[in-house]
């Protein structure tokens, strides 16, 4: 089997590279070797190393950011998936693609469920919501995992931040607002071995 990883510059992709390698041939991309945003390169990668499976961490995850970015917020979270998507299922392949919690608005009073509405809240949270609906659209076969509040070794993210403070010094903004269960990025959902889907599916993470 040979698997296609995007994104292994980011803490999921980085992980899952290494997670994968004894299920087959993992050809490991980054941003030089896979520009999101040039969807004419997506599917020359892809035709170019035939995969069976793609497995798509990459995203733009600059919440705040992308207020002011939302073209580019829109490219590599909403558009690039549909061309992967449409790529995998010419080629036969299945795409398992991450998502986050951000397509709902937070205010549940228990854990998300795959059938609950979306309803984001900001850029970030629309485009992974269309990048969803764009794989759900396109593809054959494909996995889609939602996660959330992933931290690991590697990235700025919120936990190395928010555990950094000093006695005497007050917590930090989002401390007590919001709860969740974080899951590090080597324990983030992975597609299980010799059980990939003959329909498509998808699949939730952490999401509380």
């Amino acid at each position: 089997m040979k698997l296609l990883v995007t994104g292994i510059s980011g803490q999921v992709g980085w992980e899952l590279q290494r997670a994968l390698l004894p299920l087959g041939e993992v050809v490991a991309c980054d941003r030089d070797g896979l520009d999101l945003t040039n969807p004419a390169q997506i599917e020359a990668v892809l035709r170019a190393v035939q995969p069976d499976v793609v497995v798509n961490p990459a995203a733009y995850t600059a919440v705040d950011r992308a207020e002011s970015e939302p073209e580019l917020a829109m490219a590599i979270n909403a558009i690039a998936p549909g061309v992967l998507a449409q790529t995998c299922r010419s080629l036969g392949a299945l795409l398992v693609h991450y998502s986050t919690d951000y397509v709902f608005d937070g205010t549940g009073d228990r854990p998300y469920r795959e059938d609950d509405d979306p309803q984001p809240l900001n850029v970030y949270g629309r485009s992974k919501l269309a990048g969803e609906q764009a794989v759900q659209a396109m593809a054959n076969d494909y996995l889609i995992l939602r996660t959330s509040w992933v931290y690991g070794r590697r990235g700025q993210k919120f936990l190395p931040q928010d555990v950094g403070v000093s006695p005497g010094t007050s917590p930090p903004e989002n401390c007590g607002r919001s709860s969740g269960a974080p899951p590090g990025a080597g324990r983030s959902p992975k597609p299980p071995p010799r059980s990939w889907p003959k329909t498509p599916a998808i699949a939730q993470g952490c999401t509380t």
